[in-house]
């Protein structure tokens, strides 16, 4: 018996490997994307800090932008520092 393929449609998903499913922020899903932004991926990146909480970046850059003195998480209040 032998079988041919007519066809074929690809289908393909992604996710992104985070230790949450949502930003501490805006609360929105990983898998979407952050208020500012239309379309997930690669321009609505995540990013961690060095405390291993993971947020949006335009919701972190956001949220360091209003902070007067001190840069800090907005989970644990350490000071934010990019995880490298």
């Amino acid at each position: 018996m032998k079988i041919s393929i007519r066809s074929w449609t690809g289908v393909a998903t992604w996710r992104w490997v985070a230790n949450d499913d949502t930003c501490g922020i805006c609360r929105l899903a990983f898998d979407g994307c952050c208020p500012d932004c239309k379309l997930p991926g690669d321009d609505c990146p995540l990013v961690w800090g060095q405390c291993s909480h993971c947020f949006h970046i335009h919701c972190i850059m956001k949220w360091l932008h209003s902070q007067q003195v001190n840069h800090q998480c907005p989970m644990c209040r350490q000071e934010w520092k990019f995880k490298e």
